[in-house]
């Protein structure tokens, strides 16, 4: 997969108009919210978000979410922001309804690449401008693609747990790979990365590769019961990677109950204020830090480029592997999180002192250098 990053100078300039929406919100913030009206707007197209669900990560709502309506409002644009709860058919008729409510963007992260690529023909069919946020949807041909580099985001676990069993002197050690859904292209291109890393130690005899399952739809109730299964018939786990905190976090809950967490090091991925008190507890052993507000804003930019109907430029592309084509892309850099720095999340503002240094994590907290 050829990476580029866009050129958002122009487009960056959109964002920065000091322009005020004027318009109210509807319907229930957790689900829907809307800004100014196109007759309000000062900007003369209107921008459809549709958000996954809010069981994967809880980044959607607290983070996309935010950052989204703080770009769209300060540039004085229309917007419609829905959440489809995980379901397929609801994200289509959000879609449907976003485009007759007058939407000449449409920014998606797709639920799976068929019903993404239903939504996206259907827009194009309409004259309206579409984005992949995130998510990547093969053969939807989208007009351009915002995310991060996601298979370095896997070699970053990759590397991480190699680091973390180093740490630990573990000896051949038994890693378990418990992988996103399978429907998630962002899935497959993290296990890409870090496989590529451990395959390494696999062929070496370094490492001996244990038990390597997806999870449908990211759920982390099924992680749980996936894992259970793992260290039943191999209790002998010694490494885990885990393709995000939320499936981790299912991982140290079966550890917890064999009294073998912190000693087994779990990874993950979102930088979650539950990964990070795992990683200041000593249970999960690194966490990948992708700067969401970074992604949103250059997504934003490009929606309020296209609804002011200019064609911004991009100097990166990304393959389709399905459909084969090069779509234009702004891919970002993650970074690898460890319990030294944690603190590096909390100074970008990513998560507050106050919501992470509660209670018993006060103290640790203190030890990581959280200001």
């Amino acid at each position: 997969m050829r990476k580029g990053i866009l050129s958002l100078t122009a487009a960056a300039a959109a964002m920065t108009l000091g322009l005020t929406a004027c318009g109210g919100e509807s319907g229930d913030t957790s689900t829907a919210q809307s800004g100014a009206t196109p007759a309000e707007s000062k900007v003369a197209g209107k921008v459809g978000v549709i958000l996954p669900d809010s069981k994967s990560s809880a980044r959607w709502e607290t983070a996309d979410r935010k950052y989204l309506e703080e770009a769209f409002k300060a540039a004085g644009v229309a917007y419609d922001i829905q959440n489809a709860q995980g379901d397929k058919t609801q994200f289509q008729t959000i879609a449907d309804q976003m485009i007759t409510n007058g939407a000449t963007v449409l920014m998606i992260v797709n639920l799976d690449s068929g019903t993404g690529k239903a939504v996206l023909d259907k827009a194009k069919a309409q004259g309206v401008a579409t984005i992949d946020y995130d998510r990547l949807t093969l053969n939807g041909g989208a007009s351009y693609y915002v995310s991060f580099d996601n298979t370095k985001v896997g070699t970053l676990q990759g590397e991480g747990l190699v680091k973390c069993l180093t740490d630990k002197k573990a000896d051949k050690p038994i890693v378990a790979e418990l992988n996103g859904s399978p429907t998630d292209n962002n899935a497959t291109l993290f296990k890409n990365g870090y496989d590529g890393v451990l395959k390494l130690k696999y062929d070496a005899k370094e490492y001996v590769k244990g038990p390597d399952q997806s999870v449908p739809d990211w759920d982390n109730a099924q992680a749980g019961t996936i894992f259970e299964q793992m260290l039943t018939e191999q209790p002998k786990i010694a490494g885990v990677l885990a393709a995000n905190d939320g499936l981790g976090n299912a991982a140290i809950a079966v550890l917890k109950k064999n009294s073998l967490n912190g000693k087994v090091p779990v990874t993950g991925q979102d930088a979650t204020v539950q990964g990070l008190q795992n990683i200041l507890a000593g249970d999960q052993c690194m966490t990948v830090y992708k700067a969401i507000k970074k992604e949103a804003d250059a997504g934003a930019a490009l929606a309020i480029a296209l609804a002011k109907g200019e064609k911004p430029a991009a100097s990166g592309s990304v393959k389709d592997t399905e459909s084969g084509a090069d779509v234009p892309a702004v891919l970002l850099d993650p970074q690898a999180i460890f319990f030294d720095s944690v603190k590096d999340v909390v100074a970008d503002g990513f998560v507050t002192k106050d919501e992470l240094c509660i209670g018993e994590f006060a103290a640790k907290c203190a030890e990581a250098g959280i200001q």
